[in-house]
């Protein structure tokens, strides 16, 4: 006999809906203002709880920031890889997957800039850091697997390639001179040094 899933305890459904409106509130502000101009008890406020609550959910203010931009990444890397589906080419291929990334970290540049830093730099043990890790490593696994498809390379040369790729991208869109570049000019200087490591 199949085993019916129960719903939710209404706990666990005030946890989910707090969640949410941390979320919402977080995001938006950060998208208004920054997150540097942006303070937790602002947050705690739209979210209508208490800073102590918020705290719960997210240590610092960082970490609001992972919390929020971590799915706007997952879906950007969602796009990629279908985006990329669509081509023949390598190096058509791994732009198309990376183009939706760099074009979410530029929506807003101060905020993504302090998304990767706060990626690297932030408590590794923390939630929305794993996440933000592993959003990392699917983006590399979808690298070396259009590596491995389309240049036959072994599983292992394809990862350490990709995790050059991943690197090229990340210091792009983070570099302090390229603060003020169009996102055009950014997947531009990612395409030159990607060709420049392709094999053959």
């Amino acid at each position: 006999m199949p085993v019916v899933p129960q719903p939710a305890g209404r706990r666990e459904r005030n946890k989910q809906e707090k969640l949410e409106r941390i979320t919402q509130a977080a995001s938006e502000l950060f998208a208004r203002y920054g997150v540097d101009e942006v303070t937790t008890q602002q947050i705690a406020e739209a979210a209508d709880i208490g800073t102590g609550t918020l705290f719960l959910y997210a240590k610092t203010k960082g970490e609001l920031l992972l919390l929020v931009q971590n799915i706007h990444y997952a879906q950007a890397l969602e796009r990629g890889v279908q985006a990329a589906a669509a081509t023949t080419k390598t190096l058509d291929g791994l732009m198309a997957l990376l183009e939706p990334i760099v074009e979410c970290n530029r929506v807003h540049t101060e905020n993504g800039r302090t998304y990767l830093r706060e990626m690297v730099f932030g408590d590794p043990s923390e939630p929305h850091h794993g996440e933000a890790l592993e959003i990392v490593a699917q983006t590399q696994q979808a690298v070396a697997g259009l590596l491995c498809e389309r240049e036959n390379l072994d599983e292992t040369a394809a990862a350490t390639l990709a995790q050059v790729v991943s690197s090229i991208m990340f210091l792009s869109m983070a570099a302090s001179a390229n603060a003020p570049a169009a996102v055009g000019e950014i997947l531009q200087g990612i395409r030159a040094q990607i060709e420049a490591i392709l094999p053959g």
